[in-house]
């Protein structure tokens, strides 16, 4: 056994020990999962982009954040029909409540205040700050294991990392 994550334990850093078994069998997933968050990261950045662009040819950021979600709808139909997705029953969906449909809201927000914004402040700036307020919303989700998120409180780390993270935000947003 050895160790190479540390936590706070009564003000000291103490290592976590890990078996290095587990390690070889978890990493190939996490690297690969983690993979694909960073490029849907870079994704984003092209997209705010993009979607700038399609802002000032189309008049309003309205429009842009339509314009996306029109492709993006598109595209999705056309996933689903080549993967053969099975379509949920109609009482699948009802069988939601309502809050639960307010991601798509939320996404065309985004979308829209990127398309309004992102030109605007910089593309470094942008992001930055974005990054920075879904690292604190995450950070509250994770607290109490909302949205179906597992419960990882907020510890002396996470604050530190945060506010390394408002320092980097600080820094690039000037």
């Amino acid at each position: 056994m050895s160790s190479c994550r540390v936590r706070i334990v009564n003000g000291e850093l103490r290592p976590i020990p890990f078996s290095k078994t587990a390690f070889h069998k978890e990493f190939p997933m996490q690297f690969g999962l983690m993979t694909i968050a960073l490029l849907a990261g870079l994704a984003l950045t092209v997209q705010v982009g993009l979607n700038g662009i399609v802002r000032s040819t189309l008049g309003g950021a309205g429009m842009a954040a339509l314009a996306n979600n029109i492709i993006g709808t598109t595209a999705l139909i056309a996933f689903v029909l080549a993967t053969r997705a099975t379509i949920p029953p109609r009482e699948t969906w009802i069988s939601q409540p309502a809050w639960v449909w307010t991601g798509g809201l939320l996404g065309a927000f985004f979308v829209a205040a990127g398309a309004l914004v992102g030109p605007k402040i910089g593309a470094a700036s942008w992001l930055a700050i974005t990054v920075f307020g879904q690292l604190v919303a995450s950070l509250i989700v994770g607290q109490f294991g909302w949205l179906g998120f597992p419960v990882q409180p907020i510890s002396v780390a996470r604050i530190v990392g945060a506010a390394l993270l408002l320092g980097g935000v600080l820094l690039i947003a000037r």
